[in-house]
């Protein structure tokens, strides 16, 4: 299996760097799986090149690659006013839109302080969502505080296990990157509820999601346009 860190620190050292690395040892212990980082840093040339000319150079489409063709990915971003900042967003903005889909990911961030640990939730967690990969349950935020800290070795351990199995359960299966994931998706489920499926849910949801929210389904729902709805509510008077 190939893991693939994306790092968008911009330091050397940098904190960003040493928890995807930190993130992909834990993953590393669980499963085989042969390791790549991309620094986006040394990418940031070509990424606004290809804003421009719509063209990768060379390192920026072979890290393009390298992600689309990964088994599972670690996405690390220091916090930049209270988001990810510029590189990370700008990277993923020039990937193939299709390139994530089913793709397991790990998400995680870097800040100053323990206040912007939801960038995980209102920020990467969507991003990935809307790429249609499959994102762990555990996001792992390090604050500068948190080195050293045993929390952090927890949600870091918690995260790695989380990834490592989805992986795991995806190779076994032989889906690769969009077996699995795409049927529960094509019943207008978020990507992320492929999680509970591989984490244990009951068998029939993906079944049931596909009846339950197609128009016109056998499964008893009815949809009732929204336009019928007003034309209801203003002849009751409600």
């Amino acid at each position: 299996m190939k893991l693939v860190v994306v790092s968008a620190g911009l330091s050397v050292p940098s904190s960003t760097r040493l928890l995807g690395d930190r993130l992909a040892a834990a993953v590393a212990r669980r499963a085989e799986a042969d390791v790549e980082v991309i620094e986006l840093r040394d990418l940031a040339v070509e990424i606004a090149h290809a804003f421009t000319n719509a063209f990768a150079g060379k390192a920026l489409a072979a890290a393009q690659d390298a992600v689309a063709a990964a088994d599972g990915l670690i996405v690390v971003t220091p916090v930049f006013s209270a988001s990810y900042s510029g590189l990370f967003k700008s990277f993923f903005d020039v990937l193939d839109k299709d390139a994530l889909t089913g793709t397991p990911v790990l998400i995680a961030a870097t800040g100053g302080t323990a206040r912007h640990s939801l960038v995980l939730e209102h920020a990467l967690r969507p991003l990935f969502a809307y790429l249609r990969a499959v994102v762990v349950p555990t996001g792992v935020y390090a604050a500068s505080e948190d080195w050293g800290e045993e929390g952090l070795a927890g949600r870091i351990e918690r995260a790695a296990g989380e990834l490592a199995a989805l992986m795991a359960g995806l190779s076994a299966a032989g889906t690769g990157a969009s077996g699995g994931v795409a049927t529960g998706a094509s019943g207008g489920l978020a990507a992320g509820a492929a999680v509970a499926l591989e984490a244990g849910a009951p068998g029939g949801l993906a079944a049931g999601a596909s009846g339950a929210f197609g128009a016109g389904a056998p499964g008893g729902f009815d949809v009732v346009p929204f336009e019928e709805q007003l034309a209801r509510l203003a002849a009751s008077g409600g």
